[in-house]
């Protein structure tokens, strides 16, 4: 599959989205994406959380009990622990936590976890996305080499980005749908597909130009939060 052939899945919303992590980040994201049109494939290791969304009930007490029982009943989300499944999806998004250690410095372990369950069942033709938020470098220098550990390269036969999650959980007026994305690719082809996939989901996306640079503009977003009027 060429870029242009999955683009068009995008933007038709054809493909199936996976979002691995359902938690204050992932699971809205999941219920964005079914609500544009798209099939969703949810991961997470946590066996009985993957039940409770099965069942149609909320983790999350911001997100009401029906949104989620209204896509399951729609067939159009499914919340996984069989991590063999991860080469169903045209899309793999990545939105597992980042803790702080000790130092200061975020803990990658689920990032690069979830990278080597993935590069186990990468296929050509897939998108993979990490949204989790991380210093500049770690899209190319961390999750890259894992990946490609499978024999698939990114930019030829896969497809690699980083799309900062933005979610401000309780927010009545601002939510997953309404704020605009920065989407940054590993090349020209990355860039143009997270935008195809993005477009569908949200209000607006902004393309930047590298993977450093997406994770850069989180950071600094994190850093330098917007000033409240009086």
């Amino acid at each position: 599959m060429d870029n242009s052939e999955l683009a068009r899945k995008f933007e038709t919303r054809l493909a199936q989205v996976g979002v691995v992590g359902l938690g204050y980040v992932g699971l809205p994201l999941a219920l964005t994406a079914c609500k544009a049109g798209f099939r969703v494939l949810g991961f997470d290791i946590d066996v009985e959380r993957v039940a409770r969304i099965n069942r149609g009930q909320s983790i999350i007490k911001h997100i009401p009990d029906e949104l989620i029982a209204g896509a399951i009943r729609d067939q159009r989300l499914e919340a996984t622990s069989e991590f063999d499944r991860l080469g169903e999806p045209d899309a793999v998004l990545i939105c597992v936590p980042t803790p702080l250690t000790r130092y200061r410095e975020p803990d990658l372990s689920y990032v690069t976890k979830t990278a080597e369950e993935i590069a186990r069942r990468l296929r050509r033709g897939q998108l993979v996305v990490l949204e989790s938020t991380t210093y500049p470098g770690t899209t190319e220098e961390v999750l890259r080499p894992i990946l490609e550990v499978s024999g698939l390269k990114s930019g030829t036969d896969f497809f690699l980005a980083f799309s900062p999650e933005r979610e401000d959980p309780g927010n009545s007026e601002f939510g997953t749908s309404t704020i605009p994305k920065i989407v940054g690719g590993d090349g020209k082809n990355a860039t143009a597909l997270a935008e195809s996939l993005y477009s569908q989901l949200v209000v607006r996306t902004v393309p930047v130009s590298s993977t450093a640079t997406a994770e850069a503009v989180k950071l600094t977003e994190n850093i330098f939060p917007p000033s409240i009027s009086p």
